[in-house]
């Protein structure tokens, strides 16, 4: 339907016949005015559209800058060419919340993470694993403790990546609980490029670049994850808390061995790496039991002996009655045969700070090293067992250095003392260094004299 003029009179075409009808006086008037009403509120309608899209884009790059799982991770060598990396382990925040010491020791470990950032130069933070006692944890408040942990960090401005450990996996704790609070700090680099119940959450790798730039990374970073602990929110038959198992799943070996491979080709050449894994393997049991860590070549603490690798009470049948199961030996075997890895660093053993280069065929092990070095972090929070100086083991790496394998690698202890310093390169294992001196130290505002077990239950939310 639509209106004509003829003359002074208006008129409403549209009847089937053809026909035209005129108008009512004042008639069209109102029909004009509505149309321009009809105009007016397509224009807002628009001006609103384009409004709202504005807003979601908004919200969309917001979201962007804030998760850097949609960013990439621009970790660079410096002007001198050098990359160095601060590796905090076993950390165990949340212990004993509870009771008066629990929240002392936390204090204490932000003070020596903050203190240790302060005396180094690095470019990148590692947690490698049991961040949180989960084991003491309640379901309302337990990832939060993420906050606590990376405030040192977050407040230098420093990037960091984490893998898990056995306490991050917990009744009232779970994995993803903690890489979704990581995931709220733009200097988080912390991804799960593996999916999948049995593997586990944080593994993933990192590129370092040259500081030139370009688009071939100059440094690989593997981080695996070891699992152990409890499932979360799981029981098994007899209402028992239902574990996990502890050592790198077969699927993330082969997405590893899968994505070393495409790396490789992608950029024609072997790119120099090193890895993270909370629990160590057995290849660093058997070396410590079979061969031996001696105070000079493989300088460090060795207070846990004999240390507890991964597979560690488990059978080979998945059940758990067992010393040790073996299930590691995927891991082991692609750790020992993949090129230009130059060390693996664990936690776990709380007591143990050495590094040992994994040559050979070690007795009552068949799978054989190919020089990779195997490496313990120090004991970095007040949390956890022991009373071992807490400290923090730095690596450094320089461009001109890379493609001969060599690593620097020290630990820096709360005294700001330097200990353990060593050179990871072809005759590591044959040159001598100073001894390791072993401190310990106590939380000084800490009162053990009561030490009360966890009020409530395990359902209290």
């Amino acid at each position: 339907m639509r209106l004509f003029r003829d003359k002074h009179q208006y008129y409403v075409l549209g009847h089937h016949d053809g026909t035209s009808e005129p108008l009512a006086e004042g008639e069209h008037a109102r029909r004009i005015s509505t149309r321009r009403r009809s105009r007016w509120s397509c224009v807002i309608i628009n001006l609103a559209a384009v409004v709202l899209c504005s807003i979601f884009a908004w919200l969309a790059f917001s979201s962007y800058l804030q998760h850097p799982q949609y960013r990439p991770a621009l970790l660079r060598f410096t002007e001198e060419g050098t990359f160095q990396i601060a590796v905090f382990a076993d950390l165990h925040f949340g212990e004993n919340a509870w009771d008066q010491w629990g929240p002392q020791q936390d204090i204490h470990t932000q003070r020596i993470m903050g203190d240790i950032l302060d005396a180094e130069s690095q470019q990148l933070c590692v947690l490698n694993g049991d961040l949180i006692t989960g084991d003491n944890s309640y379901i309302h408040n337990s990832s939060e403790y993420v906050d606590r942990i990376v405030k040192p960090i977050v407040r230098r401005g420093l990037p960091f990546a984490s893998t898990y450990g056995n306490h991050d996996s917990a009744f009232n704790l779970s994995r993803d609980q903690i890489l979704d609070r990581e995931h709220r700090y733009k200097e988080s680099l912390t991804k799960q490029m593996v999916s999948g119940r049995d593997a586990g959450v944080s593994n993933y790798y990192l590129e370092v670049f040259p500081h030139e730039g370009g688009e071939v990374p100059s440094l690989l970073l593997w981080f695996f994850d070891s699992r152990g602990g409890f499932y979360y929110q799981e029981k098994n038959d007899q209402g028992e808390h239902l574990g996990q198992p502890n050592w790198v799943d077969q699927s993330v070996v082969q997405w590893f061995l899968e994505t070393n491979e495409q790396l490789v080709s992608t950029y024609n050449r072997v790119v120099p790496s090193l890895a993270f894994v909370h629990i160590p393997t057995n290849a660093s049991a058997a070396l410590q039991t079979e061969m031996g860590v001696d105070r000079h070549r493989e300088p460090g603490i060795n207070d846990d002996y004999i240390l507890s690798p991964q597979a560690q009470g488990w059978c080979p049948d998945g059940t758990r009655s067992c010393p040790y199961g073996s299930q590691d030996v995927p891991f082991m075997e692609a750790i020992a045969s993949t090129p230009g890895l130059m060390a693996l660093f664990s936690g776990h053993d709380h007591g143990d700070t050495w590094c040992y280069k994994w040559q050979g065929v070690v007795p009552g092990m068949s799978v054989k090293g190919n020089g990779v070095n195997l490496c313990f972090n120090q004991h970095s929070g007040y949390g956890g067992y022991g009373s071992w100086e807490r400290g923090a083991r730095q690596i450094l790496l320089r461009e001109e250095d890379l493609e001969s394998h060599i690593v620097e690698t020290w630990i820096r202890l709360e005294s700001t003392k330097i200990v353990g310093a060593v050179t990871l390169n072809s005759t590591y294992g044959q040159d001598t260094y100073p001894a390791t001196p072993n401190t310990k130290t106590r939380c000084p505002t800490c009162d053990f004299t009561i030490i009360s077990a966890r009020p409530g239950t395990e359902n209290v939310p």
